[in-house]
């Protein structure tokens, strides 16, 4: 597949790259794509969740009525779960929600999600570019050449660039990501993939 390469200008260079067939034109599977978000979702909980059970809760442990003949459920102390203010039952304790997926799935799901995009003709392939400064103006004025302002993004760079990303940190819907850190939940987030020529290459050496 042959994607036309457009400077920051949104003008095409009169160039083209072919995007590998075996990262960006496979049949998708969307069951590893769903076992690869999930666990990306689930290692960005915090699991910190904590309530009281009826033996933390403070209070006395004098059995307050008899066991039988009151009418009522038995129970015991006041911190008894049937009480307002007692102890829940079974209550969220802290955890880890973290779960082991082998990398060859996780490498499938990438390619799958990135043949979606291709798919949708949603991959925009443009020149490496860097500013000199930090200037959002100069990173708005990227977006707007390219025509995609309306549009969620995901610029997928080769490697770290503090004034591309301090540029475009305040915008909303723009996202930034190097290529060797790119996953699936962020590519299926994005409506557009902006992706610089030599993002490709690290894309390929990973993926392929």
């Amino acid at each position: 597949m042959e994607v036309n390469v457009l400077n920051i200008k949104g003008e095409d260079t009169g160039r083209k790259v072919t995007l590998n067939e075996s990262i960006f034109g496979i049949e998708p599977n969307d069951h590893v794509i769903y076992l690869a978000v999930k666990q990306y979702l689930a290692n960005q909980r915090q699991g910190t969740h904590k309530s009281k059970e009826r033996s933390e809760i403070a209070g006395s442990t004098r059995k307050l009525g008899r066991q039988k003949g009151g009418g009522g459920a038995r129970h015991g102390d006041i911190k008894s779960p049937l009480f307002h203010g007692g102890g829940r039952v079974f209550g969220p304790r802290p955890r880890d929600y973290w779960f082991k997926l082998n990398k060859k799935v996780k490498a499938l799901a990438r390619r799958s999600a990135l043949s979606y995009k291709a798919q949708e003709n949603a991959i925009l392939v443009v020149e490496d570019f860097s500013f000199e400064a930090p200037k959002t103006k100069e990173f708005v004025n990227v977006i707007n050449n390219l025509k995609i302002a309306d549009k969620k993004l995901l610029f997928v760079l080769p490697e770290s660039n503090k004034n591309v990303y301090l540029s475009a940190r305040n915008l909303q819907g723009v996202k930034l990501m190097q290529a060797s850190m790119l996953n699936t939940y962020s590519v299926l987030d994005a409506q557009v993939l902006v992706v610089t020529e030599n993002s490709l290459g690290v894309i390929d050496s990973i993926l392929s």
